[in-house]
């Protein structure tokens, strides 16, 4: 069963690889259109009030752990960025529609290879450039475009269009209007791409709609309490 699917994502996290590796051939062998969709993560956190994982010590140990146990235990190469957390916005330009044409799919894979696959550091101009120039790719071509006003623009627009469909990390995968956040439920996306979501919506939505019973007090930034 053919559908569409939309994969939200930002370089700088991980688990956003490990989807990207899964979701081209899923979309692939169903036949199914792919939306592919640079946002920065940080403006989704900004957004919504959030941390990112780095910046939370344990946090951000356990993810290295369970990137790497992951990675092992299905033969995916991964060596991380040679700096994390970096500056994704270039990468992200590079990655839009608007910049990449028809080479999107292609550009997406060679960056995410390059940094995670291969470590190096995605916040760097001239190893995008070098990485992208492996790939048989215009770098100097693709630079210029993503560097020009209306690559900016359009990278605002791609992160407050996400967050306006209720996009809160990455990676975010749409299968229709069903929002999968992470790495770690791909079985789900391809139940609801087959028709056979086991979802009772009803039940949610009575879930939801019972009253709150407790709310954490927000800390004041000076760490009082």
């Amino acid at each position: 069963m053919a559908g569409r699917v939309d994969f939200y994502f930002d370089y700088i996290s991980g688990y956003a690889y490990f989807a990207w590796l899964s979701i081209q051939e899923i979309c692939d062998r169903r036949g199914a259109e792919l939306g592919v969709h640079p946002v920065l993560f940080a403006g989704l956190l900004d957004h919504w009030g959030q941390l990112g994982p780095a910046e939370i010590p344990p946090k951000r140990e356990w993810a290295y752990k369970d990137a790497f146990r992951h990675a092992r235990l299905h033969g995916i190469e991964l060596a991380c960025p040679k700096v994390h957390p970096f500056n994704p916005l270039l990468a992200l330009r590079l990655s839009l529609r608007e910049v990449a044409g028809a080479e999107q799919r292609r550009l997406v894979s060679a960056i995410f290879r390059a940094g995670w696959g291969q470590g190096i550091d995605l916040g760097s101009r001239d190893e995008l450039a070098a990485a992208l120039d492996r790939e048989g790719l215009d770098s100097r071509a693709l630079i210029e475009r993503a560097s020009a006003p209306a690559a900016k623009e359009a990278l605002r627009e791609s992160t407050a269009r996400a967050v306006g469909r209720g996009v809160f990390g990455v990676p975010t995968i749409f299968v229709g209007d069903e929002l999968f956040w992470g790495s770690d439920r791909m079985d789900h996306v391809e139940l609801v791409l087959d028709g056979r979501d086991p979802l009772d919506h009803a039940r949610v939505r009575e879930a939801l709609d019972r009253p709150r019973g407790a709310d954490r007090r927000k800390v004041r930034s000076e760490g009082t309490c």
